[in-house]
């Protein structure tokens, strides 16, 4: 019998859409999922304490904390307040920062991208800069949203991988072209995550959980961007899909010797 595909269970945005409220993620993030991990995605709803998060974990053998136009709320990390129309999503907050911990300490493996890659920080005690541009000494690190999507998803600067990390074995060398569409970035690191990779300016653009028992790994950029078309970024995805149908494995020899 064929070995059964590993489920990625993907938190969803919030989104107010005419009238009503839905539950959305961007069909980049499910693409890179199926083509470049060889996995499910399965989109999770936001209802924060209304989930039960023990049974999603039960039932994922990965999960993948997505980009999104949306800020962190900056209580969760004691930061000042936003500036007035800043985009947040509380229930997505809600959802993804008690999951993280949790999945990151039952061996799920986890790929956290952009606001992914800022949630997981703020999971684990971190801080943000909420306006990278606005730093002494650092570059702006958003996209131009008037350029077409290939400019804005182009090749922005380079990321200087840590030596020996997890990101410069998947890479196979100590530096890698990435894209740069964020405004927040990190402030502080949080307890327990180890810096895998910075920008130019120093900031941290690379992650991992030092000890997580499987794969935990963040970007601050979108690998998923035209994931077949960047070799770190398919590499990236293949990891994280081996590790999830590692997970899958255990958990079906687990099943059967009951």
């Amino acid at each position: 019998m064929r070995p059964r595909k590993p489920v990625i269970g993907v938190p969803a945005d919030r989104r107010l859409l005419g009238s009503h409220w839905f539950h959305c993620v961007g069909e980049k993030y499910l693409a890179a999922i199926i083509d470049a991990a060889d996995a499910v995605p399965l989109v999770v709803p936001s209802f924060g304490e209304r989930m039960e998060l023990e049974v999603l974990l039960e039932r994922c053998d990965g999960v993948l904390l997505t980009g999104s136009p949306s800020n962190v709320e900056p209580h969760h990390y004691d930061g000042p307040a936003s500036a007035a129309g800043t985009w947040h999503d509380p229930e997505r907050d809600a959802t993804t920062l008690p999951l993280i911990p949790r999945a990151v300490a039952a061996g799920l493996p986890l790929l956290a991208i952009c606001r992914g890659f800022q949630e997981l920080n703020v999971a684990y005690g971190g801080t943000l800069h909420q306006k990278l541009h606005e730093v002494p000494g650092l570059l702006a690190h958003k996209e131009d949203d008037s350029q077409p999507l290939e400019a804005q998803y182009a090749e922005s600067h380079e990321v200087l991988l840590a030596p020996g990390g997890r990101f410069a074995r998947i890479a196979g060398c100590d530096r890698i072209r990435v894209n740069s569409l964020h405004s927040q970035g990190i402030d502080r690191l949080g307890a327990g995550l180890v810096a895998e990779g910075r920008a130019p300016d120093g900031l941290i653009e690379a992650l991992s959980v030092a000890d997580a028992p499987g794969f935990a790994l963040a970007a601050q950029w979108h690998p998923e961007w035209q994931v077949l078309k960047n070799e770190f970024s398919k590499a990236l995805f293949a990891a994280f899909g081996d590790a999830a149908r590692a997970h899958a494995r255990g958990a079906a020899a687990a099943n059967a010797g009951r």
